[in-house]
């Protein structure tokens, strides 16, 4: 049986390539971002609505409906690799903790990187300035819908994948999830990375690896443009090197300040924000 674990983080948060630097290690496949979670869903449905796992019993269908999952999960495990360990990359699965505690034989591993906020929101920026020759549905000149940085970093911050993001992880410290995951910032994976691999192995429960954090392969690839976006939004440094702070140069130090009162929670909670500024709200 495959010991099977998630990376279930922020958008923009460097989590591509702690898949990368997870395949360096040869007992462990990273996936790119992975359909497992939509396909539980559908059978989630079914189960839900089906009148035949009604009529065969709650408590029957209920077990079955676990075991289901459990071998449903396990066979794609070992359908996808030969490796022993599996890291699945899912964005939503941090928010379904207690449903896959119900199935799974042991406590789910689940791992959430995050990054400040600023960075995040200042990185779609930069894809949306790159893509500059491309129509962009998110903005509408006529409706003066998105025409400015500080309209389009709103429309991030209440939208998916940010936002969501955002509203899932303020609901797992909510309902106290967050404290069976494991949560590491993207500016330490890439300011200290043996540091940060020693803490998501020792979580996990495996081994560590020597990793070559100078020749991290692009071992994970995901074309965003079946998503409208450009396909090279996944593609890492080869190197691991501390991030850029650059969030005020692309944001301006105004929508910065915005960010930092309106998400206080966040930037105060993962250190991107004093204690003394802001207001706590998770």
């Amino acid at each position: 049986m495959k010991t099977i674990f998630f990376n279930s983080s922020m958008p923009r948060s460097m989590s591509t390539l702690l898949q990368c630097i997870l395949n360096q290690n040869p007992a462990i496949c990273a996936t790119p971002t992975d359909p497992v979670l939509e396909y539980l869903f559908a059978a989630r449905k079914n189960y839900t609505h089906t009148p035949e796992a009604k009529a065969m019993g709650p408590e029957l269908a209920l077990k079955t409906w676990r075991g289901f999952c459990q071998g449903g999960l396990q066979g794609y495990a070992e359908a996808y690799t030969d490796r022993p360990n599996l890291c699945i990359k899912t964005r939503g699965a941090t928010i379904h903790y207690r449903w896959f505690e119900s199935f799974m034989p042991e406590k789910p591993k689940m791992i959430c990187m995050v990054r400040d906020l600023r960075s995040i929101v200042a990185s779609m920026e930069k894809i949306f300035r790159k893509n500059a020759e491309n129509h962009s549905d998110m903005v509408n000149h006529g409706e003066m819908k998105g025409t400015s940085t500080a309209k389009r970093v709103g429309m991030w911050l209440n939208s998916p994948p940010v936002g969501l993001a955002l509203e899932r992880l303020q609901q797992c410290f909510q309902e106290g999830i967050s404290r069976e995951i494991l949560i590491l910032r993207a500016e330490d994976l890439t300011a200290n990375p043996a540091a940060t691999m020693k803490r998501l192995y020792d979580y996990v429960g495996l081994e560590s690896y020597a990793h070559d954090f100078d020749n991290v392969e692009q071992s994970v690839t995901e074309d965003d443009s079946v998503y409208g976006l450009t396909p090279d939004l996944h593609t890492i440094r080869n190197k691991v090197r501390p991030l850029k702070a650059d969030f005020e140069e692309v944001l301006g130090p105004g929508v910065c300040a915005q960010i930092n009162q309106q998400y206080a929670w966040y930037q105060k909670l993962f250190g991107y924000l004093p204690q003394n500024q802001g207001v706590l709200k998770a």
